[in-house]
């Protein structure tokens, strides 16, 4: 089982992910609560060991920029959140980055992985980072195949049970490893790994 911690701000944050096991960490480089600026991505990004993908995540920043701040920052990977269209992810996957394709799933979502281009693919609730769950039902007739990450109002009480409902190929979480909004908990992320391989 694939996981991949989000929304990480701090070295110890990214300690704590490492010696979890994750084997993918994120950081926002886009308006959230858990946004860093490209200098801190950039210092967090250096404290990731090689076996770890580091991702960056934006949503609503345009591909050039989005392109020049993963640049920057020295990212393994970046992830698209959100509505952009094919042509994005050409202009950003053109520099060699991976690519990661995160949407809602709705009726229109195009569940092939690999569609835009993309390594993985991640769905999530409606509002990203919100912490919400949604109907896992709607994967029945639509479930991806391959390299795909379920995320959305996952936790320690519940990835176990959303892993055997759901069959994702990994999982991804960030506001249900949280002492606060925005505020990390070493102890839950530990425990999240662990249920989530456990499942």
């Amino acid at each position: 089982m694939y996981v991949k911690l989000c929304g990480l701000r701090t070295p110890a944050d990214v300690a704590a992910a490492v010696d979890a096991g994750a084997d993918a960490v994120g950081f926002v480089l886009s308006a959230s609560v858990r946004q860093v600026d490209v200098d801190t991505a950039r210092r967090l990004v250096r404290e990731v060991p090689s076996h770890v993908l580091a991702i960056g995540v934006f949503s609503g920043v345009v591909a050039a920029d989005v392109r020049r701040l993963a640049e920057e920052s020295g990212v393994g990977a970046v992830q698209l959140h959100g509505d952009y269209p094919r042509a994005a992810f050409d202009e950003v996957g053109a520099s060699g980055v991976p690519l990661v394709r995160a949407v809602a799933l709705t009726a229109d979502t195009d569940v092939r992985v690999g569609a835009f281009g993309e390594e993985m693919l991640l769905l999530d609730s409606p509002q990203a980072g919100s912490g919400h769950r949604w109907d896992l039902a709607a994967l029945d007739g639509a479930r991806p195949e391959g390299r795909w990450l379920l995320a959305g109002g996952l936790g320690v009480a519940n990835v176990a049970e959303a892993v055997a409902q759901a069959r994702p190929w990994g999982v991804d979480v960030s506001s249900g490893i949280e002492a606060s909004r925005g505020v990390k908990d070493h102890g839950l992320m530990r425990e999240f790994v662990a249920a989530a391989r456990a499942a």
